[in-house]
């Protein structure tokens, strides 16, 4: 007995969207892929060419690095920024930046903090790109440096069963 059309075609339907599911739809998919890493990754940071472990945070929305001696002066009329950068391993190097703004952090308790906000070129595997990075004290943390979303944000995966994948390896151009 043959079967009828409405049927023929339903099962047809249904063949084709199993296809698709199972096939996947690119639409919409990104050209570009991305660079898995670990929770915990060497890093760059220019100026000073200081390398230091970073925790890769996807809860933190943009960058932080530990420094000391934190201080903001003015230079031809415009704020700037000179500060300690120790990578806890024995590699010291002062710096000094344009302040670009001054970031109001929440605090776990919810208090409020002020800390100062340069731009770094941070290296990481072979993806450089220009920061903004807030810098705070952060000696009693485990990590020197937080890498938040904003950086991370169409190149970087986040894979947390791994750490140290890579070196910092930049040439001169960013990805």
């Amino acid at each position: 007995m043959p079967i009828p059309h409405a049927r023929r075609m339903h099962a047809r339907w249904v063949v084709l969207s199993l296809l698709m599911v199972v096939c996947g739809n690119n639409e919409g998919a990104p050209t570009e892929t991305k660079t898995t890493l670990g929770w915990v990754e060497k890093v760059r940071i220019s100026p000073g060419e200081i390398v230091l472990a970073a925790k890769l945070d996807t809860g933190a929305d943009h960058s932080s690095l530990h420094a000391s001696q934190i201080t903001v002066f003015r230079r031809a009329g415009k704020k700037w920024v000179t500060c300690v950068i120790d990578n806890g391993e024995g590699q010291r190097v002062t710096i000094e930046l344009p302040l670009v703004r001054t970031a109001r952090i929440r605090r776990h308790g919810g208090s409020y903090e002020e800390r100062p906000v340069v731009r770094l070129q941070v290296c990481v595997k072979d993806t450089l790109r220009e920061a903004e990075v807030n810098l705070v004290d952060r000696a009693a943390m485990e990590f020197r440096m937080l890498i938040g979303r904003s950086f991370m944000k169409d190149h970087i995966v986040v894979d947390p069963s791994v750490e140290f994948t890579s070196e910092p390896e930049c040439g001169k151009r960013g990805k």
